[in-house]
């Protein structure tokens, strides 16, 4: 038994939540993002050059960017479910680092069938770390910090994979320069797999949660493996289904896939002068993340009902009006491109930093792998396919500016409108969360 089972005066006290070398575990779980992130975007940064190498229609990249996220709808739940049986650090190491195997074979890719199957199986490996990965960080640091730690985590990554996809948009000017890259991030991804392995420290379910931290595994792993029912009770948290539903009409996901397309096809840009534009949009991203956090801090200050809610609104908004005059006119060279394409990723750094926190504060610590696994595998995974075919078949048949109009302008705007549903659920769903882990809490220790 726990030895604080016994002990009743430690009832209604505050225990010290701060996870030791909670920092450097996040570094380490940044690093693995990076090189999922790159693996996953160096198809569609370099897509122009494999559609000359391959012979491939725009509607390709619609096809290889949908089977990825879909096939993550089916791999998902396997991988985060082996995490909570078994170990989320093995789980982990293999999806985000050994899986990079799959990406040394696409770079040996002699059709489209190939590059398809090989692109597939590599991201059905590395759908599951994201999920894994925010799991850990809500384990890591308590509601306080979350923010300022999904922030960091969610900036610096898109800080660094943008210089990563500046410079693997410069291998469009070697010969098999995309076949050079697969193999040199394929690699990477195996290496870094071993150094997760070497260090990571899981601090386990609920390590970060007031209520819980200073109890031990045994007493915080107490409700063991969720079961079907549990999880179907995540569609009963109003905040969670609203977020859920959000995520469908997130049209900014489309950006990263097809920023470089879109402005090859459209304007008449070389892929090396269009993949500028990646740079400005990861550091804008950074800084987003940044004063996305602190403006969340002073909403939340401002107004617990409303302040979170808000900012979240007022980022998609900010993102349509962004989107309209970066994508809509014909500004001849590409720096006022990499200007608004920065200032977009301003407002989509603003997201994470407030919807990831937002979800840990109304879903039981036990749940949030499942939770994430619904948000990020499975109803993101569904809108990015979406959005991808449908840009890559409309885009042939109709053009990508129109379609970027309606996606990241048009349904951005119907997103913010749609996120007032927020104003409702999130103080009352997060209340009802505290009261659960105080009652833990008060049995545990009685």
């Amino acid at each position: 038994m726990p030895e604080l089972i016994h002990d009743p005066s430690r009832i209604g006290q505050t225990p010290n939540t701060r996870v030791p070398g909670r920092w450097r575990q996040l570094s380490l779980l940044g690093g693995a993002m990076l090189v999922d992130n790159t693996e996953a975007g160096m198809i569609g940064g370099l897509f122009p050059v494999i559609r000359q190498a391959l012979g491939l229609s725009l509607g390709a990249l619609g096809v290889l960017t949908a089977a990825g996220k879909l096939i993550g709808v089916i791999t998902t739940p396997l991988w985060v479910w082996a995490a909570e049986r078994w170990s989320r650090k093995a789980v982990l190491v293999i999806c985000a680092g050994m899986w990079g195997i799959w990406g040394i074979a696409a770079g040996f890719a002699q059709n489209f069938t190939q590059l398809l199957l090989f692109s597939t199986l590599l991201t059905a490996g590395y759908a599951g770390a994201h999920p894994i990965i925010t799991t850990f960080v809500g384990d890591l640091f308590d509601s306080s910090s979350r923010g300022r730690a999904i922030g960091m985590l969610f900036g610096a990554t898109a800080l660094a994979s943008s210089v990563f996809a500046t410079l693997k948009g410069q291998l469009a000017g070697v010969e098999d320069g995309w076949r050079w890259g697969l193999w040199a991030i394929g690699t990477f991804s195996i290496l870094f797999g071993l150094v997760l392995w070497r260090f990571l420290r899981d601090p386990g379910r609920g390590a970060s949660e007031p209520q819980l931290a200073d109890l031990d595994h045994t007493t915080r792993n107490a409700t063991g493996l969720v079961n079907r029912r549990q999880v179907a009770s995540l569609l009963k948290i109003p905040t969670l289904v609203v977020l859920l539903i959000s995520r469908l009409l997130s049209g900014h996901l489309l950006v990263f896939s097809f920023a470089v397309v879109f402005l090859v096809e459209v304007y008449g840009f070389t892929t090396q002068t269009a993949s500028v534009v990646l740079m400005p949009m990861g550091i804008g991203y950074f800084a987003g993340t940044i004063l996305g956090g602190l403006a969340a801090d002073w909403a939340a200050r401002l107004s617990p009902r409303h302040g979170l809610p808000t900012v979240l609104q007022a980022a998609q908004i900010l993102f349509a009006a962004l989107a309209f005059l970066g994508t809509q006119f014909h500004y001849g060279g590409i720096g006022l491109y990499a200007l608004f394409f920065g200032l977009m990723g301003v407002a989509q750094g603003v997201n994470p930093g407030i919807n990831r926190p937002m979800i840990m504060a109304v879903v039981p610590p036990e749940l949030r792998p499942a939770a994430f696994t619904l948000y990020i595998s499975v109803f993101e995974a569904i809108a990015w396919a979406l959005f991808g075919l449908g840009a890559g078949f409309l885009g042939d048949a109709i053009g990508l500016r129109p379609v970027f109009q309606w996606v990241l302008v048009i349904l951005m705007l119907v997103n913010g409108a749609f996120l007032t549903l927020l104003h409702r659920t999130y103080a009352r769903d997060t209340a009802r969360l505290q009261a659960e882990l105080n009652q833990r809490r008060e049995q545990a220790l009685s």
